[in-house]
């Protein structure tokens, strides 16, 4: 996978196993979702969808101050997928964002900050991990939100049990590929709740797995 704009001959950053990063990735979410919702003030890392649904609620209950706390993660989660969209295009290697991303995720803990402006951080993050690998094995499948990634299993199921001649839709991944990134995003949920109850930082673990992530990665010529 080339990132856009990268110049004729380069070197591309291919996945060796792209259901097993894909699954690592959306634990990576699942582990930061459940510790900001946790820990830092009942507000979403990586799920904007469920920040917006909660913003709208206080908003209409009245409560200003705790939907603007609420959105707030929409616009660091932004400017991480912003960024990792300018470091694919200088530096055309998807695994530069996810190094940034496990950076970040690793030091967050040690920062003096309140768990408000750690959330924004761990939101970043998100934002990172979000633009910088977004195709797996040549199909495109979210690794921070299952929402859509439900829609797709769907689709990919009614398509196995009866396949259409004249491919006429957009091709979509397997529902296997699809259901490990759901299972992935439970999992990683359920190990970040398990995980604050081990150890005192509890985003060193997904920065871990992100480094386990670009290992899997290896240069291949693009075509």
């Amino acid at each position: 996978m080339i990132a856009p704009g990268s110049n004729r001959g380069a070197t591309a950053m291919m996945p060796d196993k792209p259901e097993l990063q894909a699954i690592l990735l959306t634990i990576v979410a699942g582990i930061a979702d459940a510790v900001g919702y946790i820990v830092m003030g009942g507000v979403f890392a990586a799920n904007m969808t469920g920040n917006t649904v909660l913003a709208g609620i206080a908003a209409a209950e009245g409560f200003y101050d705790l939907a603007a706390q609420r959105l707030a993660p929409l616009i660091t989660f932004f400017l991480g997928a912003m960024l990792a969209r300018l470091l694919l295009r200088l530096l055309h290697r998807p695994m530069a964002p996810l190094l940034l991303e496990a950076i970040v995720l690793a030091g967050v803990g040690f920062l003096a900050v309140d768990r408000e402006t750690a959330v924004l951080i761990v939101a970043l993050a998100m934002g990172l991990q979000a633009s910088a690998v977004t195709h797996f094995g040549g199909t495109a499948v979210s690794t921070v939100v299952v929402t859509s990634t439900l829609a797709r299993i769907a689709d990919a199921t009614l398509d196995r049990l009866w396949p259409i001649q004249a491919r006429t839709l957009p091709s979509i991944a397997t529902p296997r590929l699809l259901t490990l990134t759901w299972v992935g995003y439970f999992a990683g949920a359920a190990a970040g709740t398990l995980l604050l109850h081990l150890i005192v930082w509890p985003l060193l673990v997904p920065a871990a797995i992100l480094l386990i992530v670009i290992a899997l990665a290896r240069p291949r010529p693009s075509a």
